[in-house]
């Protein structure tokens, strides 16, 4: 049609320059037996000190310049909080972390989430979120089960989620996420249908429902060493499967693995991420991808002040963005996405990646029937490949390192 790109000429569209910000706020009250995450209790002056601290940081970074759309140049255009739990803080300090990060990144991000846990909402927190600009609510339920909440070690009850839930949508935010996880111990399919049925209810514009996993370091991977909790691949499986086939029934298009959202309800900033554009991360153990590296800063609240008293973030982890390891993640990730990835265009973003072992490998995981590929070189999982598209990564990964460096012509 006259006026409108054609898909060809979307297709080689230059690449848009978004940038992200992740704020992590470390503290928790207590810890919860699956998470992983870097967390404190708040005791002292710690808020304080973690306040002065991000002020610090984000004094340290080479913002982009306050540009607006269409210029063509980086800005920030997402921001996304996490934890621990951000709503730990009270509202005065949620206003002045949020003051902070608009003083420095320059611009107001078209979306602004917040992940918050059901005890901590108070209309006083999300009135204080909502005059900052904040857009989207990540409520981290995981469950309206009591017992199942129990065994998770989750600090609180059904009825704080209806209660958290009421206030958030009485406080008019754009986008209420919610968070949910199966394969719990001593869950059954009944069970998980009944959490998916009551969140369905409640209908908010955006799911994550999440695999329960055994990170180390965790409660959770104590007892599982123990013998005390079991893996069940198959029951996770079938977990996977009902997921993705019954919210696809109600109104809930899946676009990642675990992500699902009523249109026009994504989360800009993960699929930014996926995509492998930049993005800045403040506070301890946030991660950074931004202006040619990525790495973290320290998972520890007393090192990560020490470091940026002395001028220094992102210290751990720290590795160049070659085109190797961008191209290879955004595979990765991409795949992960129901769109999957359109390899001509990450060929030309990327040309002096090594493409000649991941060519090597499509034709295997199309006869695996884990993938799936049209005339104009997009690969997509099949939902069986999405069963196991972890393990598809660690394939991706292999066969980008599998080729020398150099030997790519």
């Amino acid at each position: 049609m006259p006026g409108f790109p054609s898909a060809q000429e979307k297709e080689q569209a230059p690449e848009p320059a978004p940038v992200g910000v992740y704020v992590h706020v470390p503290f928790c009250a207590t810890t919860c037996d699956f998470c992983a995450f870097y967390q404190t209790v708040p005791r002292g002056d710690a808020v304080v000190r973690y306040l002065e601290g991000i002020e610090t940081e984000a004094g340290l970074v080479n913002w982009p310049a306050a540009t607006g759309p269409g210029s063509g140049a980086r800005r920030v255009t997402t921001a996304f909080w996490g934890g621990g739990t951000p709503g730990l803080l009270k509202a005065s300090e949620l206003e002045r972390l949020g003051r902070t990060m608009l003083l420095f990144c320059g611009a107001q991000p078209t979306e602004w989430s917040v992940e918050m846990a059901p005890a901590t909402v108070t209309a006083e927190r999300l009135a204080v979120l909502k005059a900052l600009g904040v857009t989207r609510i990540s409520l981290g339920v995981q469950s309206f089960d009591d017992a199942l909440l129990d065994a998770l070690g989750r600090q609180h009850t059904p009825a704080q989620i209806y209660r958290a839930y009421d206030l958030i949508r009485a406080a008019g935010f754009a986008t209420v996420s919610m968070d949910l996880m199966f394969a719990l111990p001593g869950q059954t399919e009944t069970q998980w249908r009944a959490d998916l049925d009551e969140a369905l209810r409640l209908a908010p514009d955006h799911l994550s429902t999440y695999c329960l996993t055994f990170e180390e370091d965790t409660a959770l991977w104590v007892k599982l060493s123990q013998g005390k909790v079991k893996l069940d691949a198959d029951k996770e499986a079938l977990f996977y499967q009902h997921t993705w086939d019954y919210l696809a029934t109600r109104g809930y298009a899946q676009y990642e693995v675990s992500n699902f959202a009523r249109p026009g309800q994504t989360c800009r900033h993960n699929l930014n991420t996926w995509h492998m554009m930049e993005w800045v991360g403040l506070g301890p153990s946030a991660a950074s991808q931004y202006e040619g590296w990525r790495g973290s800063n320290p998972a520890d609240l007393a090192r990560w002040l020490d470091d940026v008293a002395a001028g220094r973030r992102v210290t751990s982890d720290r590795v160049a963005l070659t085109p190797e390891l961008l191209a290879a993640d955004a595979v990765i990730f991409g795949l992960r996405m129901n769109d999957g990835v359109s390899l001509p265009r990450l060929r030309r973003r990327f040309p002096s990646a090594p493409w000649v072992g991941l060519e090597d490998l499509i034709p295997r995981l199309l006869l695996d029937g884990l993938l799936t590929a049209t005339a104009e070189g997009r690969i997509q999982l099949t939902p069986r490949g999405r069963l196991v598209a972890d393990a598809v990564g660690v394939e991706v990964m292999e066969a980008f390192e599998a080729v020398p460096r150099g030997a790519e012509k």
